[in-house]
C-alpha cells in the first residue's frame, strides 16, 4: 500500500464561519487555526496548503477569562532604539477587537510561508454582519 500525498491543485477550499460571541478568545482563534491548517482533513499533510477559508464574526463579544483583559499586554516593536510599544488588552478589546483576534490565530500558525498563505484565508468581523454570503459557508 502506498501513501498518497496531498496535490495543491487537488484541494477543495470550503468556507466556515464561526461566531466567536460568548466564547474565550483563545479557543476560537485555535479552531480558526485548524481549519486554517487543514488539520481537520484527512488528507492533511504539512508540506501542503489544504486549509479552508474561515470568517470569525462577533469579535468584539469575545471574552479572555480570568484577569488576562488587565494583565496580558502586546509588545511590538518599531524598530527603532526605544521603539518598544505595548496596548493592553482591555484597551485593545474595545478600539480593535479585529486586531486581538487576529493576533490570537497569527500565534496559533507557524511563521511559514504556507503559514502566512492561509492567514489571507483568515476574515475577522466586528459584528455579526459579514459580505461572504455568496461563498455559501457553513456555520460552525
Amino acid at each position: 500500500m502506498s501513501t498518497t500525498m496531498p496535490k495543491a491543485q487537488n484541494i477543495t477550499r470550503k468556507w466556515y464561519v464561526i461566531d466567536a460571541a460568548d466564547k474565550p478568545l483563545g479557543r476560537t482563534a485555535a479552531k480558526a487555526a485548524d481549519l486554517l491548517r487543514g488539520k481537520h482533513k484527512p488528507i492533511f499533510a504539512p508540506h501542503v496548503d489544504c486549509g479552508d477559508h474561515v470568517i470569525i464574526i462577533n469579535a468584539e463579544k469575545a471574552v479572555l477569562t480570568g484577569k488576562k483583559l488587565v494583565q496580558k499586554v502586546h509588545y511590538h516593536h518599531s524598530g527603532w532604539i526605544g521603539g518598544m510599544k505595548e496596548i493592553r488588552y482591555d484597551k485593545l478589546m474595545k478600539e480593535n477587537p479585529e486586531k486581538a483576534m487576529m493576533l490570537a490565530v497569527k500565534g496559533m500558525i507557524p511563521d511559514t510561508t504556507i503559514g502566512r498563505q492561509a492567514l489571507t484565508r483568515c476574515r475577522i468581523y466586528r459584528g455579526s454582519e459579514h459580505n461572504h454570503a455568496v461563498q455559501k459557508p457553513e456555520q460552525l
